[in-house]
């Protein structure tokens, strides 16, 4: 049975009109932008301190969880906005409870948008900012944690890092209703369609395509599903029924059980796309839980590891 606050949002986000942001083709990223939180203040970090400096062409925030000492492990947090807009509100809060709650310094990436970059551009920041922590050598563990495209560029990095046989830092990646394949062929798709309050075919898509440029949506440049998982690293998903990227979403955790890859899967009936990140929500708030309860498992198996060495 959903929550009332379940029912509160569902019915905000239907008052807003999320959803015909997303049933244009082209998609209105202009707009879309308008919701763009670049320099958030201490309300949105939860009177957290932060420090922001640059990557290549990406904006790196580090929320600094009050008191904290120095740690093995960090936060990496990749939002979405598929590839065209972000980060916002949203993406400040979950981030700023997730650094309060683990005590781990989390960082917030603010990639390139398209259409002004394109998906290698993208990729090419992304392995920047993961190399720089990769290189500091007090770092043991980097947590990883997309939503939606954030999840794409995430699974994406570790896939070319595990091709490339560099060194890899994380032990897990959490996927927060990842976009797992950017053609958006699935013709079950267009069922889910029907019920998907926030997300819609035509407009994602054409996100997608000015992301893409010339490369092909199937490339594994774009969409990790092509790529290889064997040997991936432990992976957390969190799946909503209603969303137009869950028929993609349970084709990779098939993928993902096949190659033998740790995979714990967490569904919420009748819920919609990046529902932990939707304030006020008891199903969000339980699934933050979840989340934080992972971090910390992450975090104590390196502690285990430094001390059986």
């Amino acid at each position: 049975m959903k929550s009332t606050s379940f029912y509160i949002v569902t019915s905000l986000i239907k008052l807003k009109g999320i959803k015909s942001n997303f049933s244009k083709a082209p998609i209105d990223y202009l707009r879309l932008r308008k919701n763009d939180v670049k320099a958030p203040n201490k309300k949105l970090l939860i009177d957290q301190d932060s420090n922001t400096f640059k990557i290549s062409k990406s904006r790196l925030t580090e929320i600094i969880p009050a008191g904290i000492k120095e740690k093995d492990s960090i936060i990496l947090y990749c939002p979405g906005g598929a590839f065209v807009y972000g980060p916002t509100d949203i993406n400040w809060k979950f981030c700023a409870k997730i650094a309060k709650e683990t005590q781990l310094s989390t960082f917030l990436i603010d990639y390139p948008k398209a259409p002004e970059a394109q998906i290698e551009e993208i990729n090419a920041n992304i392995d920047a900012v993961y190399n720089y922590f990769v290189e500091q050598k007090s770092i043991k563990n980097i947590v990883l944690i997309g939503d939606s495209v954030g999840g794409t560029l995430l699974m994406s990095l570790i896939q070319r890092v595990l091709k490339s046989q560099s060194k890899i830092k994380s032990k897990g990646i959490i996927l927060i209703s990842p976009v797992a394949d950017c053609s958006m062929t699935n013709p079950k798709i267009e069922d889910v369609d029907e019920n998907d309050i926030m997300l819609s075919l035509n407009g994602v898509l054409s996100a997608k395509q000015m992301c893409a440029g010339k490369i092909d949506l199937k490339s594994e440049i774009i969409s990790p599903i092509y790529g290889n998982f064997k040997n991936f690293i432990e992976t957390y998903i969190f799946i909503a029924e209603n969303d137009i990227m869950q028929p993609d979403q349970e084709l990779l955790v098939k993928k993902l059980i096949t190659d033998h890859v740790f995979i714990k899967v967490f569904r919420c009936h009748k819920n919609h796309h990046i529902w932990p990140l939707l304030p006020y929500m008891k199903e969000a708030k339980e699934s933050i839980k979840e989340i934080i309860s992972i971090i910390k498992t992450l975090d104590y198996n390196i502690k285990d590891e430094k001390i059986r060495k």
